[in-house]
C-alpha cells in the first residue's frame, strides 16, 4: 500500500439494480465466445472452464478460472437483477485469477443464461437462491472444497446474504460490495439526492423530469433506470468513470469483441428486471437477514447514491456476523470494482487473507 497515492488508501471504519445500460453494453463488448461445451485448459495446474449447468429448465452459464487449481474458489454474484457484469469483473478484476479460482455465473435470466422463451415468472429471489446452491454444490465437488467465497456487487451482494443466511455451512466468507439493502429506502435516499443536487444547481430540466416521475416507491422497472440516469449526471452511479471509448478499443485489439451479443444481454437485464420488480420493491435486509454464521467485508464507495453506502453502512453496523470488517473507497459510487479496480483487486486479497482464506495453492490453509 506504500506506493499508492494518499487519496487512494481505503479508510476502514469500525466492525460495521441494477445494472446500467453502459455496463450491460460493455459487459457484452468484453464477452468471450463460447462454445457451448465444457473446456478446461490444464497448464501448470491452472484452471480456464467454460460450461452450463441445466438447472430446473433452464442452462446456467460458468465460467472458472485462475492459476492454481488448487486454490480458494471465489464465486462473483453480479447485479441487476439480470446485470450480467461477468465480462466486466473479468476485465478490470481478473488478476483476482492470481490468488484464486474466480468463478463467474450468469445469473438465471442474464447474460448467456438468457432465454428468450422462457418464462419471467421463473425469475424469483427464491428460484436465484436455489440456483445459486447448484452452483456453490457443483463448484464445491469438481474442485473438493468444502466451503467457497462469496463476492457480490449490488443485488448479487443481496443474492449472497440470503443465500449465506440458509446455507453458512457452505461459505467461507462473504464479501458484498455495495450491496442493496432495501429498495424502497434505496430509491427514496436516490430521489432525495438527485433533488437536492438540481436545486443546488439549479438543473431546472432535471427538477421538472423528477416532477414528471413523481416520488418513489417506483413501480416500473423503466422508472428505476430513468432515475439512475438523472443520478449519474451527478456521480450518483460513477464517480470515477473509465473512459468507455477506450475499453472499447482494447476489448476489440483484444479480439473480445462479440457485438452479436448486445441485444441479448440487454434483453436480458429488461426482462429481469421486470420481472423481479415488484417482489425487489419488498425487500428489506434489515428486516430479512439479522445475521449470518460466516466473516463479512463491506465495501462501500463514498458517492453510492444508488444502493447509498450510507443505507449499507447502517446495515452493517446492526449485522450480526463472525468476523466483520468494512472498507471505504473514497474515489468510487456504486461500481467500485470498475472504479478502482487496482485498488479493489488489492483489497479483496488482504482482506481475505485478513480472515484466514490466503492458501493461493497450499489447500491444508484454506478455511
Amino acid at each position: 500500500m506504500e506506493d499508492m497515492r494518499e487519496d487512494e488508501k481505503f479508510v476502514a471504519l469500525h466492525p460495521l439494480n441494477h445494472c446500467k445500460r453502459w455496463v450491460a453494453i460493455c459487459a457484452v463488448l468484453l464477452g468471450i465466445a463460447v462454445t457451448g461445451i465444457t473446456r478446461t485448459a490444464v497448464a501448470n495446474s491452472s484452471i480456464n472452464r467454460s460450461e452450463y449447468l441445466s438447472v430446473n429448465g433452464a442452462r446456467l452459464y460458468l465460467q472458472t478460472r485462475g492459476a492454481n487449481a488448487a486454490a480458494p474458489v471465489l464465486l462473483w454474484l453480479h447485479g441487476g437483477p439480470g446485470g450480467a457484469e461477468r465480462p466486466l469483473f473479468r476485465y478490470f478484476n481478473g488478476k483476482l485469477e492470481e490468488h484464486f479460482l474466480v468463478g463467474y455465473w450468469d445469473q438465471r435470466g442474464a447474460g448467456r443464461s438468457f432465454d428468450g422463451k422462457s418464462d419471467p415468472h421463473d425469475l424469483t429471489v427464491a428460484q436465484h437462491i436455489h440456483d445459486l446452491d447448484q452452483v456453490v454444490d457443483h463448484l464445491r465437488r469438481t474442485f473438493g472444497q468444502n466451503k467457497i467465497v462469496l463476492m457480490g456487487h449490488s443485488w448479487g451482494a443481496a443474492l449472497g446474504l440470503l443465500y449465506t443466511q440458509a446455507y453458512a455451512d457452505k461459505v467461507s466468507a462473504l464479501v458484498l460490495v455495495n450491496p442493496l439493502v432495501s429498495t424502497c429506502r434505496g430509491q427514496r435516499a436516490e430521489y432525495d439526492f438527485v433533488q437536492e443536487e438540481a436545486t443546488r444547481r439549479h438543473d431546472e430540466a432535471a427538477l421538472a423530469q423528477l416532477a414528471k416521475m413523481g416520488g418513489p416507491p417506483y413501480m416500473t422497472s423503466k422508472q428505476v433506470l430513468a432515475m439512475e440516469r438523472v443520478a449519474q449526471r451527478y456521480g450518483g452511479i460513477f464517480h470515477t468513470q473509465p473512459n468507455r471509448m477506450w475499453v472499447v478499443f482494447r476489448a476489440t485489439v483484444a479480439g473480445l469483441v462479440r457485438p452479436w451479443e448486445i441485444p441479448r444481454f440487454i434483453r436480458g437485464n429488461n426482462v429481469s428486471l421486470e420481472a423481479m420488480h415488484q417482489e425487489l420493491l419488498n425487500l428489506n435486509l434489515t428486516d430479512s437477514v439479522l445475521g449470518v454464521d460466516v466473516p463479512v467485508v463491506m465495501f462501500l464507495g463514498r458517492y453510492d447514491r444508488h444502493t447509498d453506502s450510507r443505507l449499507s453502512a447502517a446495515y452493517f453496523d446492526s449485522l450480526r456476523a463472525t468476523q466483520k470488517e468494512v472498507v471505504w473507497f473514497e474515489l468510487s459510487a456504486h461500481n467500485v470494482p470498475f472504479e478502482q479496480p487496482e485498488l479493489f483487486n488489492t483489497i479483496v486479497v488482504r482482506e481475505l487473507q485478513a480472515i484466514g482464506i490466503s492458501c493461493f495453492g497450499q489447500r491444508e490453509s484454506c478455511r
